[in-house]
């Protein structure tokens, strides 16, 4: 179920810039697309139109919960067969919220690399060099 030419990690984690995951959501429109970062950047920060939220670990505790996380991406239609994409501010947190997902069956798992606000440039700030919003795919927020 691999598609030569893209990196993986694991057994099956794909990981696909923002102009890629653009085409494989295209292709793929069954897929469950989850934003895993905290409710305040979902909203405040913005996310793409259509986007399940469901966050990897919330304020104040910080703390990741995979089981949790595996649970509640479930309850929002994920299930092992269903290709489920992944996205958080830098493509950092995807990576481990997929090898959960993995690692309860999930067999098809997109990280979508540089995130939604990309990576830091040069002046510490992110949204400049490369992610979802900088690659000018559509977004919304609160």
């Amino acid at each position: 179920r691999r598609t030569p030419g893209l990196e993986t990690t694991g057994p099956c984690m794909k990981h696909l810039t923002p102009l890629q995951t653009r085409d494989y959501l295209q292709a793929h429109p069954g897929a469950l697309f989850v934003d895993v970062r905290m409710e305040i950047e979902y909203l405040y920060v913005g996310h793409p139109p259509g986007v399940v939220h469901v966050a990897w670990y919330e304020y104040p505790e910080m703390q990741a919960h995979p089981d949790r996380f595996v649970a509640q991406v479930r309850r929002e239609g994920g299930t092992p067969e269903r290709p489920v994409v992944l996205l958080c501010r830098s493509g950092k947190r995807t990576v481990e919220a997929g090898q959960a997902l993995e690692a309860a069956g999930f067999t098809e798992v997109v990280n979508v690399l540089h995130g939604f606000e990309g990576e830091l440039d040069a002046h510490f700030q992110r949204g400049r060099l490369n992610g979802w919003r900088s690659d000018g795919l559509p977004w919304e927020q609160l």
